[in-house]
C-alpha cells in the first residue's frame, strides 16, 4: 500500500485502489511516447521509473495504414465486379481516414515549422496533418508540396479540377450558416484565407473542424466549428469536398498521382 500511497501523492492514481490478492504486472501509458519517464518522489528518497513502447505506436500506425492499403485494393475490386458502389466507398474511404488514421494524431503537438511523420513523435504544422494523413490514407501525393502551398493552392490541388466553394461572410454565425449550406454529410478540406488548414467534417449535421491548432490545446485536435477559436479569426474560406470528390477517389483507388 505504501507503493499506491506514493503514486496517490505524485498524481498518476485519483483514489487508493481495492485490496487483491497477487499482482502480476503493473503498465503506465505516458500521454507522450518517451523511451523512459523518470520521476522523483517529494523527499527525493525515491526514484521511479517508468518505461513506455514508442514502437508500440509506430507499430500500431503503420498497421493502421497497411489498412487502409488493403481496403484500398479491397474496394477497388468490389468496384471493378460491381459487387460495391462507389457511394459505399466515398463512405468506407471516410470512415477509415477519419476513425483509423487520423485519431492516432490527437494530441500530437502543433508547431509552425513541425513536419513529422510519425504520431505524438515531435510536431507537426496544419499543412503537414492534412498532407501526411492523405498521403497515409494511400493517397499518392508529395506531402511536402501540398503542406508548403498556400491554402487556396491546397484547396485546388486536391480539388483535381472539381468545383472550389468560396465563402466570404463578415460573422462567424453567418460563414457557418454559408458552410452548412454548402455540405453534406463527409469530409472536406478547409483552407482559412491565407493563414491555416484543416479538415471539416459533418457528420449528423454538425460541422467539426480537424486540424493542428496552434491555440489552445495547441495539438492535433477536433472541435465543433462554432466553438473554434481559429474559425473566428477569418471571414474568408475555401472548401473542397474529399469524400464527394469522385476524381480525388478514383485516382485513390487507382494510385494515381494527385498533383
Amino acid at each position: 500500500m505504501l507503493f499506491f500511497s506514493l503514486l496517490l501523492s505524485l498524481g498518476f492514481i485519483n483514489e487508493m485502489p481495492t485490496k487483491i490478492e497477487k499482482v502480476t504486472d503493473y503498465s503506465f501509458v505516458a500521454e507522450k511516447p518517451l523511451s523512459t519517464a523518470e520521476t522523483r518522489s517529494f523527499n527525493e528518497e525515491v526514484i521511479l521509473s517508468f518505461t513506455t513502447d514508442s514502437d508500440s505506436i509506430v507499430a500500431s500506425y503503420a498497421n493502421t495504414k497497411v489498412d487502409a492499403d488493403q481496403l484500398r485494393l479491397r474496394l477497388k475490386e468490389g468496384l471493378r465486379l460491381g459487387t460495391i458502389s462507389f457511394e459505399a466507398i466515398k463512405t468506407a474511404f471516410t470512415d477509415q481516414l477519419v476513425d483509423k488514421i487520423i485519431p492516432h494524431w490527437y494530441g500530437t503537438p502543433w508547431s509552425f515549422g513541425g513536419h513529422t511523420d510519425i504520431p505524438n513523435q515531435g510536431k507537426i504544422a496544419c499543412g503537414y496533418f492534412i498532407s501526411t494523413t492523405l498521403r497515409d490514407m494511400g493517397i499518392n501525393l508529395n506531402r511536402y508540396t501540398l503542406a508548403q502551398k498556400s491554402p487556396v493552392d491546397e484547396a485546388k490541388m486536391l480539388s483535381c479540377g472539381s468545383v472550389i466553394n468560396k465563402v466570404v461572410q463578415d460573422t462567424p454565425e453567418k460563414a457557418i450558416a454559408a458552410i452548412d449550406r454548402l455540405t453534406d454529410e463527409g469530409l472536406y478540406f478547409i483552407g482559412f484565407d491565407e493563414g491555416h488548414v484543416g479538415y471539416l467534417l459533418k457528420r449528423d449535421g454538425e460541422l467539426f473542424l480537424i486540424h493542428s491548432n496552434y491555440f489552445s490545446p495547441v495539438s492535433v485536435c477536433m472541435e465543433t466549428l462554432e466553438d473554434s477559436r481559429v474559425f473566428k479569426r477569418f471571414t474568408t474560406f475555401h472548401l473542397v469536398a474529399i469524400s464527394h470528390n469522385d476524381t480525388l477517389l478514383q485516382r485513390w483507388l487507382d494510385n494515381g498521382e494527385v498533383l
